[in-house]
């Protein structure tokens, strides 16, 4: 496993083990009155891949993905443009990005957005917000590498990154790590930091244009989730107030429930119809196209195979694939055929 691929997986693991934080969330401020959602239909049926901005850099790649989208009838690309390095993967002109050393220009914007668009197809902006340990660091957080939405320029920042992105013309904007740590057991009372997560939220609708959408955990479709008794502050009811589309990550291998973890189908189809019977929004899951915990006997494109079927079955709007290394290979194996 080479060391780019072994960082991006203990990334996705990091939420599941939690950080340590031993302050309690200051009382966010009172929500106004939740906006009506926006009146976009193109967040609907949007069925595509995630790539890193260090992927969709190199020559040729992402005119690649674009070719095997478009033969598998696939519809959509995520491009990082914030990732859980604190990095901006752009050349921004946000005053703090380039003060504390996080712009990383690895990608021209107008260009990503062109290409995917040329193509007739949707281009969602991915940012992660709370983990950011160049912003950690620069602020001298005890929380580090977290970050927390109880802090006023912490919020600031990211707004003004998501507006910059927006100008540049990007479909969406997915928010991810719209979080706190896991840094606690599940069952206290966590509304405060549910507010303060919503609160995020609602000022993102107030300031952005283009349709948002959130990354949540996958537990998080679980009814006892709607009790707000999970330290992550991730409530789905009280996030769908504020944004286009939900994105429960609902790779298998993350639940530590072994029953979870060897029923791909199972696991995508209750997490699916566990979050539609809470939300009439669009749930856009994100599947699990990468090697870990595959269950003895079944290759990663039939594990995949099987979660897009339960997806289907449980009425997803759509659903996305996550690969840490850009690398879809047994993704397509899977698809070879079904949309043709």
């Amino acid at each position: 496993m080479n060391s780019t691929y072994r960082f991006a997986l203990l990334a996705l693991l990091a939420g599941l083990v939690g950080t340590h934080w031993l302050g309690q969330a200051p009382t966010a401020a009172v929500l106004s009155t939740p906006l009506p959602p926006a009146a976009h239909s193109s967040v609907e049926g949007r069925r595509g891949v995630y790539v890193t901005a260090y992927a969709a850099r190199q020559p040729g790649f992402l005119e690649g993905v674009l070719g095997k989208l478009n033969e598998h009838g696939l519809n959509t690309v995520v491009v990082d443009i914030k990732n859980n390095h604190g990095e901006v993967c752009y050349a921004s002109g946000v005053q703090l990005a380039r003060q504390i050393g996080a712009v990383k220009p690895l990608l021209d914007l107008s260009t990503v957005v062109q290409a995917v668009h040329a193509r007739g197809m949707y281009v969602i902006a991915r940012q992660v917000v709370f983990y950011d340990p160049f912003l950690a660091r620069h602020l001298g957080l005890d929380t580090a590498p977290w970050v927390l939405p109880t802090v006023a320029s912490v919020v600031a920042y990211n707004l003004d990154i998501a507006a910059e992105v927006e100008r540049a013309g990007f479909d969406e904007i997915q928010f991810d790590y719209i979080r706190f740590p896991d840094d606690g057991p599940i069952g206290p009372d966590y509304s405060a930091r549910c507010r303060a997560v919503e609160a995020f939220l609602s000022q993102a609708r107030e300031r952005l244009a283009l349709p948002v959408s959130a990354d949540v955990y996958g537990r998080v479709t679980f009814p006892w989730n709607a009790r707000r008794i999970d330290p992550i502050g991730q409530h789905l009811e009280g996030m769908a107030q504020w944004v286009d589309a939900v994105s429960p990550m609902l790779y298998p291998s993350h639940y530590v429930e072994r029953e979870f973890k060897d029923n791909p189908y199972g696991t995508v189809h209750r997490g699916v119809s566990d979050a539609t019977a809470r939300i009439a929004l669009s749930v856009r899951p994100y599947l699990q196209a990468f090697e870990m915990a595959i269950p003895s006997g079944m290759s990663l494109s039939t594990y995949i195979a099987a979660q897009v079927e339960a997806a289907e079955a449980a009425g997803a709007d759509g659903y996305l694939f996550w690969n840490p290394r850009s690398d879809y290979t047994a993704l397509w194996q899977a698809l070879d055929g079904r949309f043709r």
